[in-house]
């Protein structure tokens, strides 16, 4: 499974019910307003984000009516959360506006946001991963109905077309951060991109962010990231390192400079790695007279399971390992926390594309040899 590390949130948490006011404060300080109808028992919880984690701030006073008010200081941009008795989340998004929410426990859609121009864009974001969440849905049925019934050739095909769908996502979240201006909404769509496939988009973008509101902290976190992360964005030379092989042989990636080389991340415990080893083996066999090679990297900790998968998917290119599982050296130096994982480097050394698989990567290879 793959995880991003960039964003204010996980993705389990982007579902953005999130609202903002329509009162400008020249002060600092912003106002909270609400009315709840239909309230359970319970109490209304703000909190707020920071470092992915939300910080109980205060527990408000809800009067006979179910109305609350409450002020705070905000003098950077903010993201904070109202738990409405336990059973509904609205997050916030707050800099120099006030907010109003309204919602009714009988009628689950009756939330309404008077709200600020930022939260406006998160409502839109909330919709599009909503929508995204349905094909998500639609997919994981049709997954576990071809898995029960064996359905191999069906499995693959859904396998390709979430790929598809993510990349898709992917384009979406870009387009809607683009239209979002100088919000700093947007800090909120930025953990719904893969900093491997979107460095250079991510880059730009935090860097506007950066310029539109310095010194706000998780701005200057996603740059430190952004940062740590810049020698293994595309354009780069891929950073060099030497394994072990098979044989005990130490072999360097440096030392198939020339081809085109993909760098195939993967363990012999690893499912997804299995089943997509022989939609390498076929693109290896077809290519690898035109100067195309594979540089095989387990994350394995057994050397007597490593060298069997070699043998039983039938892996003839090179392979290396330390045996050392996700704290193998070249794992740490390329930064991997999930498999499969590859880089695609040029004869030069340089990454061309990265997390290629399936039908992205036969693609890939058509374009560069065909």
């Amino acid at each position: 499974m793959k995880k991003y590390m960039l964003g204010i949130w996980s993705l389990g948490l982007f579902l953005l019910l999130s609202c903002g006011g329509n009162e400008t404060s020249a002060d600092g300080k912003v106002e909270i307003t609400g009315k709840i109808g239909n309230a359970p028992e319970g109490y209304v919880i703000l909190s707020q984000f920071t470092e992915s984690r939300p910080k109980v701030l205060d527990t408000l006073k809800v009067n006979g009516k179910g109305e609350f008010k409450y002020e705070l200081e905000v003098n950077t941009p903010t993201f904070y959360e109202l738990n409405l008795y336990g059973q509904r989340m609205v997050r916030l998004a707050l800099l120099d506006e006030d907010v109003s929410v309204s919602y009714n426990f009988n009628e689950p859609s009756s939330l309404t946001i008077e709200g600020s121009k930022d939260t406006k864009e998160m409502l839109k974001l909330e919709a599009l991963m909503e929508e995204y969440q349905v094909e998500v849905n639609q997919l994981n049925e049709k997954y576990y109905e071809a898995m029960s019934n064996n359905d191999s050739e069906t499995i693959r095909k859904i396998q390709q077309d979430a790929i598809a769908l993510e990349t898709k996502q992917a384009e979406r979240v870009k387009e809607m951060i683009n239209s979002m201006g100088d919000s700093f909404a947007s800090l909120a769509a930025v953990g719904l991109l893969n900093p491997k496939n979107d460095f250079p988009f991510l880059d730009q973008l935090v860097t506007k962010l950066n310029e539109t509101y310095p010194g706000t902290v998780s701005i200057m976190q996603l740059k430190q990231q952004l940062d740590e992360m810049r020698a293994l964005s595309v354009g780069q030379v891929a950073p060099d390192f030497e394994l072990p092989n098979p044989d005990g042989k130490m072999v360097k990636l440096s030392d198939l400079r020339g081809k085109y080389v993909l760098i195939d991340f993967w363990a012999a415990w690893c499912k997804p790695c299995r089943e997509e080893n022989p939609n390498v083996v076929r693109l290896y066999n077809e290519y690898k007279d035109k100067g195309f090679e594979v540089f095989g990297v387990s994350l394995d900790r057994s050397k007597e399971d490593w060298v069997k998968a070699i043998k039983d998917d039938g892996l003839t290119w090179t392979q290396v390992s330390d045996l050392k599982y996700f704290n193998s050296a070249a794992a740490e130096l390329y930064k991997i926390d999930a498999i499969p994982a590859t880089y695609m480097i040029d004869p030069d050394g340089k990454i061309i594309a990265k997390d290629l698989r399936g039908p992205s990567l036969e693609n890939k290879l058509a374009e560069l040899f065909n």
